[in-house]
């Protein structure tokens, strides 16, 4: 069943994106809970394959879009290809901080060990330093070698989660640029998993039109006509065809029954509509 964010008591296992202490696992403990057991994977095709499979998970947890670097446009393909269903959302701020082993000063420290995103990101502190950056697969996978090396002189970059599981020192706090970084993630979980969200006021769903003049805007305005956000609408190739596109769309709405009747005006107008989920809307307020 869709677990609910009043339902944390129960454990689950669901396949993440990256390795323990990730912002993946963060995520999934937002939703979920702490006893969430998480499956590392290494790549979102990886996710999804065991997300999709009942004896190895009860779901996923998918990074899909990034306040900064914007729509990870390869995971819209993957849930389009998928039968997951989303149950949920979180968006989870990206903190990243200096991590170093209990007693390590900053002048102790001669190389900084992070994925090139997290590096990148805070490439302003860093910068000030003499240190050596060296470039990871993972920001967690980092600061659970320094903390099985026992290093003295390497220092890592990543989130609060990572230093707690691998008992390691926030040297530097919040050493991120841009302070206002938010990743949404989408809960996945098989169809036979999932029941009725109660209080739901979001969808994700995907469509297309026969590519007319004015077929996209007929849609679009069946959507504002029925009072309903459109938060995002994503266009995606459709494979196979020259130049003719699919569209995700996110809509935010008061309650089900409009959601559900605005679809219905809205299958009238297209040649495909397929809706991936209908849940809560995961913005946390500050």
């Amino acid at each position: 069943m869709s677990k609910e964010k009043n339902d944390k008591d129960l454990s689950v296992r669901v396949s993440i994106q990256g390795y323990e202490g990730s912002f993946h696992e963060m995520a999934a403990r937002q939703y979920f809970g702490n006893t969430v057991e998480v499956i590392p994977c290494a790549t979102f095709r990886d996710v999804i394959k065991i997300a999709s499979n009942k004896k190895e998970s009860e779901g996923g947890v998918m990074a899909i879009e990034n306040s900064i670097a914007g729509s990870i446009l390869p995971n819209y393909t993957l849930l389009q290809k998928s039968t997951l269903k989303i149950v949920g959302e979180v968006y989870l701020p990206i903190k990243q901080h200096l991590l170093v082993n209990p007693g390590v000063k900053l002048s102790d420290i001669r190389e900084v060990h992070s994925h090139p995103m997290a590096i990148l990101q805070c490439m302003d502190y860093l910068s000030k330093h003499n240190w050596k950056l060296i470039e990871t697969e993972d920001t967690a996978l980092s600061a659970k070698h320094i903390h099985q090396h026992r290093s003295k002189h390497i220092a890592g970059v990543a989130g609060k989660l990572a230093a707690d599981l691998f008992s390691l020192e926030i040297a530097a706090k919040d050493i991120h640029t841009q302070k206002n970084n938010y990743t949404r993630f989408l809960i996945l979980q098989r169809n036979d998993n999932t029941s009725v969200v109660n209080n739901a006021n979001k969808a994700s769903v995907s469509f297309h039109t026969d590519h007319s003049k004015g077929s996209l805007a007929r849609v679009l305005t069946i959507i504002a006509e029925g009072d309903i956000n459109l938060s995002k609408l994503q266009s995606m190739p459709i494979a196979g065809t020259n130049f003719k596109y699919s569209f995700h769309a996110d809509m935010e709405f008061k309650n089900t029954s409009q959601f559900d009747a605005v679809m219905k005006e809205v299958e009238r107008s297209t040649e495909e509509l397929k809706i991936y989920g209908v849940y809560k809307n995961g913005k946390q307020s500050n």
